[in-house]
């Protein structure tokens, strides 16, 4: 089954698939996008014979998936981001109601009058922490230079851990769902570990 979803994924629709999934998932959180990009990923192995343990040749397809997911990150940033900066006195209004919006909005403030961004970086790993992050960061009218560099640096290692994740998945435990379902609990570990780190600790 594998083998037809590996050569399937070599086609141009996937892209456009990963591409709406990841952008659209900073407005529904829910979307499945990561897992969506993983599946990708094993099924790139699977196609290109890196699942059987050969070497893979088509190195540029895994090299186009992560720059995809990672572009369609930072588009998807960057539209809530800028949404948010004109949202108005409404969205203000939300953000004082929900202490959790509040606390983010103010730790992400600090951080990036620090100069630093690691927040940023960890958000999009944590669930619903890369909505979170968008939303204040433009409610807050931080500075485009401040925050969006750090958003495609955050866009990147979602990106390439998700596509490593399903790709070596693959490579050790063959192109089956057993090694993306592995892959996804360590996504969603990933993810739950950033989000244990942004509430426990500051960041800088």
């Amino acid at each position: 089954m594998f083998e037809s979803v590996g050569s399937l994924a070599a086609g141009p629709w996937i892209y456009a698939v990963v591409a709406v999934s990841v952008l659209l998932d900073v407005f529904l959180p829910v979307l499945p996008s990561g897992v969506l990009v993983i599946t990708a990923g094993t099924a790139a192995a699977a196609g290109s014979g890196a699942a059987t343990g050969r070497v893979p040749h088509e190195v540029p397809d895994i090299l186009a998936l992560i720059l995809c997911a990672a572009t369609a990150s930072v588009l998807g940033d960057a539209v809530a981001y800028r949404l948010a900066w004109r949202g108005g006195e409404r969205l203000d209004r939300a953000i004082a109601r929900s202490r959790r919006l509040t606390t983010a909005q103010e730790r992400l403030g600090d951080a990036l009058a620090r100069g630093g961004g690691a927040l940023v970086v960890l958000a999009r790993f944590a669930p619903a922490g890369r909505s979170v992050v968008s939303f204040c960061a433009g409610a807050a009218h931080r500075r485009a230079r401040d925050f969006l560099p750090w958003s495609a640096l955050a866009g990147l290692s979602w990106a390439a851990y998700s596509v490593a994740l399903g790709y070596y998945g693959a490579q050790w435990l063959g192109a089956t769902w057993l090694a993306t379902g592995v892959s996804v609990a360590a996504l969603f570990g990933a993810g739950a570990v950033a989000g244990f780190v942004m509430r426990r600790r500051p960041v800088s």
